[in-house]
């Protein structure tokens, strides 16, 4: 089975994306990208929000999801969401300071509140913390483009080895089955 690259967290105008969500599946498209999750914010998109995003075709998975913010703790939590999988991301942890105690106490409080956190962003905004990326994170760590503009794109990617199938790419991202990838500048300081 070949490696099938993706980002797992990107915005459209549907929320505070600069580009409408067929521009930002063609852009991805073009990188060679082979699945993409579409996550907007939860308080910016309206009902039908759903309706809109595009299925996938032969070319790229596209999953569908939202950026929630757990209120409690001013915290994003990526929802990417397959035909029955659905996978829960604890957002730019650097963003808001974190170190690993602080990540997993987070982590604890919003399970307890009912959404189960499966990985975390090494990431933000596309560039490479390695901070978050160690041993003391009992999670799943995932790198994404968290994209609103043109300079996020590309810059960080998952790489699993699974079929081109939403499940199979979220079941695979949920047992830490996938590599991590970034572009030159995305690992600079």
């Amino acid at each position: 089975m070949p490696l099938l690259k993706g980002n797992l967290h990107a915005h459209t105008t549907f929320s505070d994306g600069h580009y409408a969500v067929e521009e930002v599946i063609a852009r991805y498209r073009a990188l060679g990208y082979d699945f993409l999750a579409i996550t907007d914010h939860d308080d910016r998109v309206t009902e039908d929000y759903w309706l809109h995003i595009p299925l996938s075709d032969g070319g790229l998975v596209v999953l569908p999801g939202l950026e929630l913010d757990y209120r409690a703790l001013s915290q994003h939590v990526g929802k990417v969401t397959g035909d029955r999988e659905t996978l829960f991301i604890l957002n730019h942890p650097p963003r808001y300071g974190l170190g690993a105690a602080e990540i997993l106490a987070r982590v604890a409080a919003i399970r307890t509140a009912g959404w189960p956190i499966e990985a975390v962003e090494v990431t933000d905004a596309g560039i490479y913390q390695p901070e978050h990326d160690v041993p003391a994170i009992p999670l799943p760590r995932v790198a994404t483009d968290d994209s609103h503009w043109e300079s996020q794109f590309g810059r960080a990617w998952v790489e699993v080895e699974a079929a081109r199938d939403p499940d199979a790419i979220l079941r695979a991202v949920k047992a830490g089955d996938f590599q991590l990838g970034f572009a030159p500048e995305a690992t600079s300081s």
